[in-house]
C-alpha cells in the first residue's frame, strides 16, 4: 500500500490560509508567522475578503482568485463556510486540505451529519482531509507550519534525532513535542489528526513508514479505525526497520457478546490490541516517560534481534535493582564467562564479575579499571546491550571526564553495541556523553526498558513474514448450534472431538455409554444453555448403566429448572478421558481487527488465571506453536514434576485450524469456545464446545 497521496499534505510547495489573521497570536495568524520565522521556502496564500495584506503578505479575497493551485488549504473559518471552503479548494484543484474548524463530530448527529458533507466533498475532488478539529501538523525539514499551538514560543524543534509523532490527540501530540525537545531530542514531523473524518492515524504512520524525514515512530492513539490502512502502515514500518512506539489508550468494546463468551469477557481487557500491535512489533509505552526512552534509544538504530543485557557498576545494590527490572521484562542478563571472571577477580579479588559487573568502589582509586570491566563486559561477555551505571561519578567534575573517556574509548572498540549510562550530571556533561555515543538516564530502570524495547524491535524486523493462509469456504447453520452440532463443525474444520453422542432418551443413552466404555460424561444437550456446568448440566464419572439413566432424569431435571425456556435435545454422552492437560481455545471478532483466536490454560480457571494469548486470523501451525509456548503455563504441557509431554504439536495444528476456520466462516460467526481441549500424550480433542452465530 502506498501512502504519498499525503505529501501534499506533509511536504507541500505551496499553502493556502483560508480565514488568514494579521494577528500572530490568533488561530488564523500562528501558522503565518511560524513559516515566515523557521523559512518556508513554498508560497503563502492568506485568503480574507477582509484585507489585503497579513503580515507582509499580499492577501487574496477567495480561493477563486488565488495565482495558482495551493497543494494544501489550511481552514480557520467556522461552521459553514468551512465546508464552503472545501469545495472551492478542491473546484480550483488542490490536493490536501487542513480543518482547523471544530463543531463536528465531536458535538454530536447534526455535527456529524456536517462531517458526512466535508468528506463527500473532499473525496468528490480526491482531495485528503486532515481534521477537522485537529491542531495542525508541522513538517521542521521544509519550515511547514500549519499548525496554532503554542508550544514553540517555547522553542523549536532539535536535531538531534529524527523522530515523527503521530497523534489522534492535538494537545498529546505538541505535549511529547515539546517534552522531547527540552531534553533535546528531535522530532522534525508532527501530524494530529483530529476527528480523522478522511485522513486517519494509519495514513499518517504509513506515510512516516515511507518517509526519508523520519527514522523511528511515535505514535498516540484512543481508538483505531480503517483498520486495513493502520495494519499496512506497521507492517510497512516494520520491513523498513522503523521502530513504532505508541501509547494506546483506552479498552476495546467487544459489546453484548461479552457475556456469552469467555473468550471475550477475557479479551475486553486490551488483550486484543497489545496482540496486534505485538504481531508487527510495536512496542507499548505505559506511559509519556517510557514512549520517549524508547524512542530515544531507537534513533541510534542499533536493534539486535538476539538481545542481552551486559552490566558493569561501581554499586552492588543498583546492580540488584537493574537485574530485578530485567527479570521482569524477560531480559536475558546471561553471566560472564568464568575465564573472564577470573580475569576480572586478578584486578579486584572482592569484585563481583558475575553480571551484573560490580567493579566496585576501586575504581576511584584505579580509573582504568573501568575500561578494563566494560572491554570485558563488551568483548569476553558478548552482550548485544552495555548499561553502565556510575550515578554521580560520571559527572563529577574531576573524576566524570576520566571515567567517560574509559568507557568511550571501549565503546568505539565496539560500535555494533548499544551503549547506555546511568549517570546524574548536569545537563551539558550529559551531551558530552550522548557526543561519545552513550544514551544517558538518570534513572537506572529506565535505561533497562529502553534498551529492552530495542531487541523486541530487532526480533520483528529479522521476522520473516509468514506465507497467505488459505481458508476454505465453510457453510454455518442458521442458528447458534447445540454443543453436538458445534464439535460436528469444528471436526470438519480441523478440531476432533473426544468420542460422544447425542441422545434423545435415557436408553439411547445406555446405549452409547455401553458402546463408549464406561466411565462417561453426561451433558444437558441444548442450543440454549450455553454454559452448562453453572446449572449443574454436567455429570462426570458416570460408571455404570443404571447411574446414566439417574444422570439422563437429573439433567432433564435441573435444565427445567434453571432454563425453562430452553430448548432440550437432550443428552451428551461422552468418552471420559484422564491424564490430559486441559487447555482453552477460543474465538471473538474484534470490531477493529476482525476474528482473533486465543490459547490459554483451560477447565474452570481460565477467567481467574488468565494465562492467555491472542493472535490475528488466520495463521499457521508454526505461529500457533509458538503463541503455545509463550504460555506461563506451558511447563504443564512440556512434562513438568515428571508428568508425560503432551501432544503440542496437536494442540497447535487445532489452534491453527481455529483461525483458519474463523475467516473461512465470515462475519456471521460472532465467537468459539473449546473448553477444555483435552491435550494428551498423543492428540488434542474437544471436550467442550460453544459455536456463536449470528441471525442470518
Amino acid at each position: 500500500m502506498d501512502f504519498s497521496s499525503l505529501d501534499p499534505l506533509i511536504r507541500p510547495r505551496s499553502l493556502a490560509i483560508i480565514g488568514a489573521s494579521d494577528d500572530p497570536t490568533r488561530i488564523g495568524g500562528r501558522p503565518i508567522a511560524y513559516m515566515k520565522t523557521r523559512g518556508f521556502a513554498g508560497e503563502l496564500w492568506p485568503v480574507n475578503p477582509k484585507r489585503a495584506e497579513v503580515q507582509g503578505l499580499r492577501c487574496f479575497a477567495d480561493v477563486a482568485s488565488l495565482p495558482g493551485v495551493p497543494d494544501v488549504g489550511l481552514i480557520a473559518v467556522p461552521g459553514a463556510a468551512a465546508l464552503e471552503a472545501v469545495e472551492a479548494l478542491g473546484a480550483k484543484g488542490c490536493k490536501a486540505a487542513i480543518m482547523f474548524t471544530a463543531g463536528f463530530a465531536e458535538v454530536g448527529a447534526e455535527g456529524a451529519a456536517m462531517q458526512d458533507r466535508l468528506v463527500e466533498a473532499a473525496t468528490r475532488h480526491g482531495m485528503r482531509l486532515l481534521g477537522p478539529n485537529c491542531l495542525g501538523l508541522f513538517n521542521d525539514a521544509i519550515g511547514f507550519y500549519p499548525i496554532f499551538s503554542s508550544s514553540f514560543e517555547q522553542g523549536w524543534p532539535v536535531h538531534n534525532g529524527r523522530i515523527g509523532i503521530a497523534s489522534q490527540s492535538g494537545a498529546y501530540g505538541t505535549h511529547l513535542y515539546s517534552l522531547a525537545r527540552n531534553r533535546e531530542i528531535g522530532t522534525p514531523v508532527c501530524v494530529t489528526t483530529g476527528n480523522e473524518a478522511e485522513v486517519a492515524l494509519g495514513d499518517v504512520l504509513g506515510w512516516m513508514a515511507q518517509a526519508d524525514e523520519v527514522d523511528v515512530i511515535c505514535a498516540y492513539a484512543e481508538g483505531i479505525r480503517e483498520s486495513e490502512k493502520f495494519l499496512a502502515a506497521l507492517e510497512l514500518a516494520r520491513r523498513n526497520r522503523k521502530p513504532v512506539v505508541m501509547m494506546k489508550v483506552g479498552r476495546s468494546e467487544l459489546g453484548a457478546h461479552a457475556a456469552q463468551s469467555h473468550t471475550a469477557s477475557i479479551a475486553g481487557n486490551d488483550a486484543v490490541t497489545d496482540a496486534v500491535l505485538a504481531e508487527f512489533g510495536v512496542v507499548r509505552a505505559r506511559n509519556t516517560e517510557e514512549l520517549l526512552d524508547i524512542a530515544y534509544a531507537a534513533t541510534h538504530r542499533i536493534y539486535p534481534a538476539a538481545n542481552t543485557l551486559g552490566v558493569v557498576t561501581v554499586s552492588g545494590g543498583a546492580g540488584v535493582l537493574i537485574s530485578d527490572v530485567a527479570d521482569t521484562l524477560g531480559f536475558a542478563l546471561p553471566p560472564m564467562p568464568e575465564a573472564a571472571q577470573e580475569r576480572l577477580r586478578g584486578f579486584v579479588p572482592f569484585c563481583a564479575p558475575r553480571n551484573p559487573v560490580d567493579c566496585t568502589a576501586q575504581a576511584f582509586n584505579q580509573i582504568e579499571l573501568v575500561g578494563e570491566f566494560a572491554r570485558a563486559m563488551a568483548g569476553d561477555g558478548g552482550y548485544a546491550s552495555c548499561l553502565g551505571f556510575v550515578t554521580q561519578v560520571g559527572g563529577s567534575p574531576t573524576v566524570g571526564p576520566k571515567v567517560r573517556a574509559q568507557m568511550a574509548k571501549v565503546a568505539k572498540e565496539f560500535p555494533d553495541r548499544l551503549w547506555a549510562v546511568s549517570i546524574i550530571a548536569p545537563p551539558e556533561v550529559q551531551r558530552e556523553w550522548e557526543a561519545d555515543g552513550f544514551l544517558v538516564f538518570e534513572d537506572p530502570t529506565r535505561a533497562v526498558v529502553a534498551l529492552h524495547a530495542q531487541g523486541r524491535f530487532g526480533e520483528a524486523f529479522s521476522r520473516v513474514a509468514s506465507p497467505p493462509v488459505s481458508a476454505p469456504q465453510v457453510t454455518l447453520p442458521a442458528t447458534t448450534p447445540s454443543e453436538a452440532e458445534a464439535k460436528r463443525i469444528l471436526a470438519e474444520a480441523g478440531i476432533p472431538a473426544v468420542p460422544e453422542e447425542a441422545c434423545a432418551d435415557a436408553e439411547a443413552a445406555v446405549a452409547v455409554a455401553r458402546r463408549i466404555g464406561f466411565p462417561v460424561v453426561m451433558k444437558i444437550l441444548s442450543p440454549d444453555i450455553l454454559h452448562k456446568s453453572e446449572i449443574g448440566g454436567v455429570l462426570l464419572g458416570v460408571a455404570d448403566e443404571a447411574a446414566v439413566r439417574q444422570g439422563f432424569a437429573t439433567l432433564m431435571a435441573r435444565a427445567a429448572e434453571h432454563a425453562p425456556g430452553a430448548r432440550i435435545e437432550g443428552a451428551l454422552v461422552a468418552k471420559q478421558v484422564t491424564g490430559a492437560v486441559e487447555m482453552a481455545l477460543g474465538l471473538v471478532r474484534d470490531p477493529v481487527f476482525g476474528p482473533v483466536a486465543m490459547v490459554g490454560l483451560g477447565g474452570v480457571f481460565i477467567e481467574v488465571l488468565k494465562d492467555v494469548a491472542f493472535r490475528r486470523c488466520p495463521f499457521d501451525a508454526a505461529e500457533a506453536e509458538r503463541l503455545v509456548r509463550s504460555l506461563k503455563g506451558f511447563p504443564l504441557l512440556d512434562g513438568a514434576r515428571g508428568r508425560p509431554k503432551a501432544d503440542v504439536a496437536a494442540l497447535a495444528a487445532a489452534l491453527a485450524a481455529l483461525s483458519r476456520f474463523a475467516v473461512a466462516a465470515g462475519p456471521r460467526l460472532l465467537s468459539v469456545d473449546v473448553n477444555p481441549l483435552l491435550v494428551l500424550p498423543e492428540g488434542a480433542f474437544a471436550a467442550d464446545a460453544v459455536v456463536e452465530l449470528s441471525t442470518p
